[in-house]
């Protein structure tokens, strides 16, 4: 005879409750899985429990209400509330205030080049050997496999001397002549002094011809703002001891040689990867260069820089810009509410004040205010400036500093000979493509002002 279990065994770390709720949700399942009707032992599916509201009903005493502390509780939340409105109002009221001030500057766009081609009516090569004053190892050309444009925009790549020149790796280490003066050479040179046109490779003394050759582009003589605006989309270089910029300079030195006329350093950066010390190329530097003496240039006041968190500048576009004006300076990237560097001009503050350059000696001289017969709070930086775009290679300016990265070279020995014989390991680290130079997708410049 078959035997019907009505209770399953009881679970002794429960406690009655559960058990009996555990049994009875059994036993329906078992009845339910049989039949519909009752089953041969008699069982019958249990009805389901209809919820019951355990409000109360009816009229029942609500003794909260009359104390007194409800009513002080209220008044506080609308106190509160009440300041919060109050406080809304007045932000907005202080906000429109303060906009309705701001003057309506309009601007003039005297520039815009999207790079369908090279305008030689508007940008200028600047070709020189000797490293621009800062050191660099690199040869700036006219060559179109330095700087060419195509699809992607404007491309200024560095190449090795020897990929792109006929110039041999002995050529360029000892007994060889690169003339490029007009009285004796190819003439392309654009400088005005024979070291800026001309070197001659002697292994002895430790001269070498530039190992690199790259690209330097200006706007002097041909697009220049007094103020305004600059934006330039641009994409920096990937590669070790890379110096990709974006900068201004004065169209003249009207207050004397540099940096007395001034500096404007939109965006800086280093080709190395992220993990070299002094940033590389996840970060982009702001500067401005001013004082009376090259040996007194005040650019550590005002230098800013920006980093860019899981990626760096040169995986992708990013607007650089500038904004300037009478009273302030300030630079940005991708939106003018990224800035990266803010600097005011102060009215009741010049540039020689706040650059501290009284009482400074050079040679034991005191150093003279080239300034002061201008009286203008922002001079050096209130005349006009043309815009300057390069990939420059290495240095002896401290940009790259000594022992820093495995730095191959010393600023004060023979720093090109040196950079060139450590050419295995950096070399690979540049890619074979444009990547390695800076691409420029488009630069757009406004002049402060309506137009004519």
């Amino acid at each position: 005879m078959e035997k019907v279990i009505t209770e399953p065994p009881r679970n002794p770390f429960t406690d009655s409750a559960t058990a009996s709720r555990a049994t009875s949700i059994q036993i329906n399942s078992c009845a339910s899985q049989r039949s519909e009707g009752p089953s041969s032992s008699g069982l019958r599916p249990l009805a389901r429990r209809r919820l019951q509201s355990y409000r109360l009903k009816g009229e029942y005493e609500q003794p909260w209400k009359d104390d007194p502390r409800l009513y002080r509780t209220r008044c506080g939340n609308y106190i509160i509330w009440g300041c919060i409105a109050v406080g809304i109002v007045l932000s907005g009221y202080i906000n429109y205030s303060v906009t309705r001030k701001v003057p309506k500057q309009s601007y003039c766009l005297i520039l815009d080049d999207h790079f369908q081609t090279l305008d030689t009516n508007v940008w200028n090569h600047e070709v020189q050997v000797n490293g621009f004053g800062n050191g660099v190892f690199d040869w700036t050309t006219s060559d179109n496999q330095n700087s060419y444009v195509d699809a992607e925009g404007l491309h200024i790549v560095p190449t090795l001397t020897t990929e792109t020149t006929k110039i041999t790796s002995d050529q360029i280490l000892d007994g060889f002549s690169l003339n490029l003066t007009k009285a004796h050479g190819d003439g392309s040179c654009t400088g005005t002094s024979n070291d800026e046109c001309s070197v001659r490779s002697n292994h002895t003394l430790g001269t070498i011809l530039p190992p690199v050759r790259s690209a330097r582009l200006n706007t002097r003589g041909t697009k220049s703002i007094r103020y305004g605006r600059v934006e330039v989309t641009a994409k920096f270089p990937t590669g070790d001891w890379l110096w990709p910029a974006i900068w201004m300079m004065p169209v003249n030195d009207t207050y004397g040689s540099w940096p007395a006329s001034g500096e404007i350093d939109i965006a800086e950066s280093r080709g190395n990867d992220v993990n070299y010390p002094l940033d590389g190329r996840d970060v982009i530097s702001s500067s401005m260069h001013w004082g009376p003496t090259a040996q007194t240039d005040s650019f550590w006041r005002a230098t800013r820089g920006k980093a860019l968190r899981r990626t760096d500048f040169s995986q992708g576009f990013h607007i650089f810009g500038l904004q300037w004006s009478q009273d302030y300076l300030f630079t940005y990237v991708d939106s003018p509410l990224q800035q990266v560097l803010y600097w005011t001009f102060e009215k009741d503050r010049t540039m020689w004040e706040k650059g501290v350059f009284a009482g400074m000696t050079i040679n034991s001289s005191l150093v003279r205010d080239p300034w002061s017969s201008h009286g203008r709070p922002n001079t050096p930086f209130d005349q006009p400036f043309y815009l300057v775009l390069n990939v420059a290679v290495g240095g002896r300016n401290g940009w790259f500093r000594d022992g820093v990265g495995n730095k191959p070279w010393t600023d004060s020995g023979n720093s090109a000979l040196d950079f060139y014989e450590a050419l295995p390991t950096w070399y690979p680290t540049w890619p074979n493509s444009s990547s390695r130079g800076m691409t420029v997708q488009s630069v757009r410049m406004w002049q402060e002002g309506a137009c004519p």
